[in-house]
């Protein structure tokens, strides 16, 4: 069947446990007979599917072969791959596909089409139910573009390609719009991206943390966070220093790095981290970044992971392209954190100003429980700004900056008036948050 079927098994023999795979419907082939199509028949219609063991979780997997009628998607081929996804929803499996395919086949036409349509259609339908992990391999262009964006995890292989119109239709274009490296850093549609090796790897940490079994930690509960006073300005490494073995998978990190997403856990439960990250020394929200957080606590939600925000927000963004987006992406980032019924807490690290910091999960937003860094900063915005506002000529803008610091510009304060739960050090801050999400099981 030629070196590309090879290349097909190949990735699901990377990403399984060794002999774990068994093959199903291997002997399917085409039915259609336009355009001498009869000819081409070979089996597995262009894409292999089964099941088999990722560190002994079952998941079922199809791959598309390009070497068999370039992998395009048919009546049969597709009807393999709804086959994958209905014995994966009925034992509540992951599903993962590697994408290589040539878009749909033209000699079968308006079966093809529909074919195409029936999977987005299942896909579309179990999304929340069972999760689902998509990995560009090869070429993934037009309407099957929608899949890997469907999908709750998405990966790429560096020289694969995803567009909906390729690079060199689209006028004055300079750059490959269907890398794997604009894909994640400008178009936000990729989790990760690297060689194959270094994409399977990714995947298996993320099925490792999916679905959401509490496992036996194998880190202490009461350890010390180290060093998180110089870390306060990125929500990642916070993550990974309070996180079980000081492992946190971050999703999306080429794409709006001012908003931080993952997957930790914290005494063997799964936990969604959303997060702020200080860009040229500057902590924002933005419309993309608002737009990202809102998509990871759905996600979140759907396969019922608590979340803890990690909350370092001054201000938004200030430009006019923001103005044109933020309102909706600030509501729909505000809606998501209302409408988790999942167990949510925050953590405010260094600074929580103004309406920035409501929106960022505070306890007005439906945060069952807000801690705060003894150090942090917590008001209606920095004491500095506040005085040349309240002062009359400027001349007692200096003591009004410093009764405003002591008065409204504090964690404790913030905690006297019962917006904050707990004022913790840093060195107890996973002790308590891990007590904290414990009272929710």
């Amino acid at each position: 069947m030629g070196n590309d079927l090879n290349q097909a098994q190949a990735r699901i023999n990377a990403l399984l446990d060794d002999n774990s795979f068994v093959e199903l419907q291997s002997l399917v082939v085409a039915r259609n007979t336009d355009f001498n199509l009869d000819a081409k028949k070979e089996p597995s219609d262009g894409v292999i599917i089964g099941h088999g063991l990722v560190d002994g979780t079952l998941v079922f997997v199809f791959s598309q072969n390009a070497e068999v009628l370039g992998g395009t998607i048919g009546e049969m081929h597709a009807k393999k791959i709804l086959s994958l996804y209905d014995m994966a929803l009925k034992v509540g499996a992951p599903v993962i596909g590697f994408i290589d395919c040539g878009g749909v086949r033209l000699q079968e036409s308006f079966d093809a089409l529909e074919s195409l349509g029936a999977v987005i259609e299942r896909a579309a339908d179990v999304k929340g139910v069972i999760p689902q992990l998509i990995c560009v391999a090869g070429q993934c262009g037009g309407g099957l573009s929608v899949l890997p964006a469907i999908a709750d995890f998405t990966f790429m292989v560096d020289g694969a390609s995803l567009f909906v119109n390729s690079p060199d239709t689209i006028t004055g274009n300079d750059k490959d719009t269907s890398s794997a490296k604009f894909q994640f850093e400008e178009a936000g549609t990729v989790d990760m991206y690297g060689s194959l090796e270094e994409v399977v790897a990714s995947m298996r940490q993320v099925i490792s943390m999916i679905p959401n079994d509490i496992v036996e930690a194998t880190d202490d509960l009461n350890r010390a966070s180290e060093g998180l006073d110089s870390k306060v300005s990125d929500a990642a490494a916070i993550a990974t220093e309070i996180a079980d073995n000081r492992e946190f998978i971050e999703l999306k990190a080429g794409y709006a790095k001012e908003m931080v997403t993952g997957l930790i856990k914290l005494d063997g439960v799964t936990i969604g981290v959303v997060g702020n990250r200080e860009v040229d020394g500057e902590a924002y929200l933005s419309a993309i970044g608002c737009e990202k957080a809102a998509d990871f606590v759905e996600l979140c939600d759907m396969y019922e992971i608590p979340v803890l925000s990690i909350t370092n927000v001054a201000a938004f963004k200030s430009c006019t392209c923001q103005e044109k987006r933020l309102p909706r992406t600030l509501a729909q980032m505000s809606q998501r954190f209302v409408d988790a019924s999942i167990p949510k807490i925050n953590l405010i690290t260094k600074q929580a100003y103004g309406s920035a910091y409501v929106l960022m999960n505070s306890k007005s937003l439906g945060a069952d429980l807000v801690y705060a860094f003894e150090n942090a900063s917590v008001g209606a915005m920095e004491a500095s700004k506040a005085a040349r506002i309240l002062s009359d000529n400027g001349t007692d803008a200096a003591a009004i900056e410093k009764d405003y610091a002591q008065l409204q510009d504090s964690a404790l304060t913030a905690a006297a008036h019962g917006h904050i739960d707990r004022i913790v050090s840093t060195a107890d801050a996973r002790k308590y948050i891990i007590a904290g999400f414990e009272m929710f099981f």
